[in-house]
């Protein structure tokens, strides 16, 4: 897998919850999966404009931050507020098998959608079975008869 799955802010952020025993914005959801030579993750982020969300890509770290704003004014009577409001922030770390140069994002009602693809050294290659063999048995061969030819000694009919 190329997506790192354990996030040490969202298991701090689901331990203040409990501690607190209040509400604590949580992360935001994400759902990630591999189709053929792509990853694609999805993170829900509703009720925030397009304009609020930020994405940057630093080496192989994916940064989200987005942020969602009450409805309310100033001086309206709040009877209930159980949305979260604020700053939402998540790091995708990628695997070095992704190629986050190449990495596309979209954003349509309330859904980040991010396409990764693999890179190009990462993928699945043919390789050629015998190429070495063959090739170190026409050096050796042609090598071979050279030394032969240095080896012999010519003949004469005095000696013989």
């Amino acid at each position: 897998m190329a997506l790192m799955r354990f996030d040490p802010f969202r298991e701090l952020d689901r331990l203040s919850e409990q501690v607190m025993g209040g509400r604590v914005p949580r992360t935001m959801p994400m759902e990630a999966w591999r189709r053929k030579d792509e990853f694609y993750v999805h993170i829900d982020l509703p009720g925030i404009d397009k304009d609020d969300v930020d994405l940057t890509v630093e080496r192989n770290v994916v940064s989200i931050r987005a942020e969602r704003r009450p409805a309310r004014e100033e001086g309206d009577e709040v009877i209930v507020d159980e949305r979260p409001h604020g700053i939402f922030t998540r790091q995708l770390f990628l695997g070095d098998n992704l190629d986050a140069n190449k990495l596309s994002a979209d954003y349509d009602r309330g859904v980040l959608m991010l396409t990764i693809p693999v890179a190009e050294e990462s993928k699945p290659r043919r390789v050629q079975l015998g190429a070495q063999q063959q090739q170190e048995l026409q050096d050796s061969g042609s090598e071979s008869a050279a030394d032969q030819n240095a080896n012999e000694q010519p003949v004469s009919a005095d000696s013989a």
